[in-house]
């Protein structure tokens, strides 16, 4: 089992100046963590390898193409995992992810997946933390309940092993 697994439930407090709560977001079941292999990136005039070595952004943002695949392993669902995250890179070094995902699940079926959402790049260590809302959708009537679920991504990119790791979670 992942790490990400025994993160359920999740939840992110919001304090104000004087550490008063402001709002709680929490996500509740673990549906599936998906670990997925990063098998390319396509650029558009703006190397990756170069702004992950610190050149500097260019002001109109960059923009790569990034197709994976991998597995889905949970309580809900499991199975094969692939598709291609539209990445685009704010001048300000925000991550921006536009993610198109198909799970073929273990019994044959597949199930859609969209998402968008960010990844902030830790300085430190070639880390980057995931945030996604994802919308999934399957006809199948085994896993129709997808549909009425609003699901939050929650992992971490280890760009050096080009791995990604997400905790899909019903929100």
């Amino acid at each position: 089992m992942s790490k990400l697994a025994t993160r359920d439930p999740v939840g992110v407090t919001l304090r104000d100046s004087e550490g008063a709560v402001i709002s709680t977001n929490e996500v509740g079941e673990l549906l599936y963590t998906v670990t997925l292999n990063i098998t390319g990136i396509k650029e558009y005039g703006v190397s990756f390898a170069a702004l992950m070595a610190g050149e500097r952004t260019p002001v109109e943002g960059a923009r790569f193409d990034v197709p994976f695949e991998g597995t889905a392993i949970g309580p809900k669902v499991n199975g094969a995992a692939e598709g291609i995250d539209y990445v685009r890179v704010r001048a300000d070094g925000r991550f921006e992810l536009h993610i198109h995902e198909t799970i073929r699940t273990e019994d044959g079926q597949s199930i859609s997946d969209h998402g968008d959402g960010v990844a902030i790049l830790r300085p430190e260590d070639g880390i980057a933390d995931v945030r996604v809302n994802m919308t999934l959708f399957a006809s199948s009537k085994e896993y129709t309940w997808v549909n009425q679920r609003l699901v939050k991504g929650i992992g971490t990119i280890d760009l050096a092993k080009r791995v990604i790791q997400v905790g899909a979670y019903s929100a």
